[in-house]
């Protein structure tokens, strides 16, 4: 017969027996010896690294107290940078003080060329005045040149490129307008001169070969040629001079009319027929009509050197001029000026009359050189086309 055990104390015998296999497994897995010789390696490795991170050059120094001479290599390259920083801030003051003065040099050269500009201005308003056409002369515009630091976006030496080439265009137009001013002077001057000379007039002009200069020699200035613009100015100074003077001969010489309102010509210069014979005859002037009375005009400057009766003349007035020349107005009715008076051009001299060889009031007009009667027409188509000088 067998023998029955309750369930419960079968059941923990047999628990109790897996429990103690399992924990004999467990606690034989875990040798202590291999426990023991990897803490003692990874020990290991950490005193070789902390061994190697002291063996270390700059951070030996510093734990074993050598920090003083690399802090004192530290603060000797800082201060070789130092100097570095240093200078290359002297080569940039410098280039900025090199660029101040550049600009101080360009604004001189500005107000200089203002200052030429109106007095070109100024010259072109006196060769007009003068009777010189400048209507095709363009007188420079005077105007600042501002610079604007970076304004051409290339930097400061860009601005001053462009403000110098500014300068030398207002010194070009400078020149431009100084020459043809000079070239219209002189141009009118010879047409002047030409006019006078085609009728036996040559007037004193100024010499302007013997312009005195001197001064110590010294060597050219760098920068515009302001010399060049110098004798530019000279020139149209020379050139307007004797243009004056060759203008002022246009109002002295006996070239002008000797009527104010003298529209028709009688009878010209040259072999005529006589009015009293109706033969052929020479006549020694130009008749021109006028009513009795009217005024009578020197046509010249010069001096009153006769005043009275001529046969054949009637009344007459004689003036002696320049050059060899005397004009001579007859038929006059009466006399305005007398024997020595200096007269200028358009001095009042005589009355419109018919006295002596006439068949009418009338101006019998005479220019005679050196005692011959010379046609007085080409004197006064010579003042008549040299009248645009004078603003007639």
């Amino acid at each position: 017969m067998r023998q029955k055990f309750p369930p419960s104390k079968a059941r923990a015998k047999v628990f109790g027996r897996v429990a103690k296999t399992a924990a004999h497994k467990v606690s034989g897995g875990v040798r202590p010896a291999l426990f023991y010789a990897s803490f003692a390696a990874l020990f290991g490795t950490n005193v070789l690294t902390l061994i190697g991170f002291l063996m270390a050059p700059d951070i030996a120094g510093l734990m074993n107290g050598g920090n003083d001479s690399v802090l004192a290599a530290y603060e000797d390259r800082i201060a070789q940078l130092r100097v570095e920083v240093d200078r290359l801030h002297s080569r940039q003051y410098a280039r900025a003080g090199d660029i101040n003065l550049q600009l101080q040099e360009l604004t001189q050269q500005q107000e200089v060329l203002m200052e030429q500009h109106q007095y070109v201005r100024q010259l072109a308003e006196k060769a007009s005045e003068l009777g010189i056409d400048t209507a095709a002369i363009q007188t420079p515009e005077a105007g600042p040149v501002i610079l604007v630091t970076g304004s051409t976006g290339g930097g400061p030496k860009q601005d001053i490129e462009a403000v110098g080439a500014s300068i030398q265009e207002m010194m070009d137009d400078s020149r431009l307008a100084l020459f043809a001013i000079s070239e219209a002077a002189t141009e009118s001057t010879d047409a002047i001169l030409d006019e006078l000379r085609g009728v036996g007039i040559q007037p004193n002009l100024p010499d302007v070969a013997s312009t005195a200069v001197g001064g110590p020699y010294l060597p050219a200035a760098e920068g515009p040629d302001a010399l060049g613009i110098v004798d530019d100015a000279n020139a149209v100074v020379e050139a307007l001079a004797r243009f004056k003077a060759a203008r002022g001969a246009i109002g002295l010489a006996p070239i002008h009319l000797p009527l104010k309102a003298a529209t028709r010509v009688s009878s010209s210069f040259g072999n005529r027929k006589d009015p009293f014979t109706k033969g052929k005859a020479f006549h020694s002037g130009i008749d021109f009509p006028a009513p009795k009375g009217t005024t009578v005009f020197s046509a010249g400057y010069g001096k009153v050197t006769f005043a009275g009766q001529k046969s054949g003349y009637g009344n007459v007035v004689e003036i002696t001029h320049g050059a060899g020349l005397l004009t001579r107005y007859a038929h006059l009715s009466g006399f305005i000026a007398k024997v020595g008076q200096t007269v200028q051009t358009g001095t009042p001299i005589a009355k419109v009359g018919s006295t002596g060889r006439s068949t009418g009031p009338h101006l019998h007009f005479e220019v005679r050189r050196e005692e011959q009667a010379v046609d007085p027409g080409k004197y006064l188509a010579a003042g008549k086309r040299l009248a645009r000088f004078l603003g007639a």
